[in-house]
């Protein structure tokens, strides 16, 4: 599946207040890697830029002068997104700008254009309830180096936002099993399978060092003793 880690900017909070995107950024990941195509636009709103938000982005109208409006760069968005699973930290905020602008466009909402939403935000607040789940937070959790980060560009945050999805989401590729099974032609039939013996393998030294640096890790990321410790080490039976 064709991945894509976006991120944008804006002019104030509310779509529906008129408010617009003045920078586009997303990284296309496959296979859990980043493949080095990326699309990164600064786009003229059309409107002045509410005091709050530059101060968070640092993105002012006189910077955007004579860049293109979003309506001159929107198909070339909508090409970049097509048929792609998205991963947003918040996403419903960055969904309802980019639909409120395909809208002024004449252009399909996400919902229609893109195969998938992933919103990074929600399932950190799944994985760690009762803590902060910010960007900044998750990146500090998994030890995510942010130095050249100082301000919330749009292309620097999918960058850091590809490294905390693959934390978030470490050991689910190993999950996924494709079986593909000929039915056959009467279905009220029970399938036959036949058992084959497991092949089982032993993990070796150096697997086995890399497992106790994973769980160092986990312990470290939850800050105590992950629950993987607790299963490799039952308590003792009471005398």
């Amino acid at each position: 599946m064709r991945q894509i880690i976006l991120d944008t900017e804006t002019t104030g909070l509310e779509p529906s207040q008129g408010h617009r995107i003045i920078e586009f950024a997303g990284l296309e990941m496959v296979g859990r890697k980043l493949t080095g195509k990326h699309l990164h636009l600064y786009i003229h709103p059309e409107r002045d830029i509410d005091p709050d938000a530059q101060r968070v982005h640092g993105i002012s109208l006189e910077f955007l002068e004579g860049k293109p409006t979003y309506r001159q760069v929107a198909q070339e968005i909508a090409d970049f997104l097509r048929d792609a699973e998205l991963i947003i930290h918040n996403a419903p905020f960055d969904v309802g700008f980019l639909n409120a602008e395909f809208a002024r466009v004449g252009i399909e909402p996400v919902e229609k254009l893109c195969a998938n939403v992933i919103d990074t935000l929600r399932e950190a607040r799944d994985m760690f309830p009762g803590k902060r789940n910010s960007l900044d937070a998750l990146c500090d959790r998994f030890e995510i180096d942010r130095s050249n980060r100082t301000l919330h560009g749009a292309l620097v945050d999918c960058e850091l936002l590809s490294e905390v999805y693959l934390w978030m989401t470490r050991g689910q590729e190993s999950l996924v099993m494709d079986i593909d099974v000929e039915l056959p032609g009467d279905a009220g039939h029970a399938l036959d399978f036949e058992r084959k013996p497991l092949k089982v393998l032993a993990a070796n030294a150096e697997e086995l060092a890399e497992h106790q640096a994973y769980l160092d890790a986990l312990d470290k990321a939850v800050k105590g003793s992950c629950v993987w410790r607790a299963l490799e080490t039952p308590p003792a039976a009471e005398s």
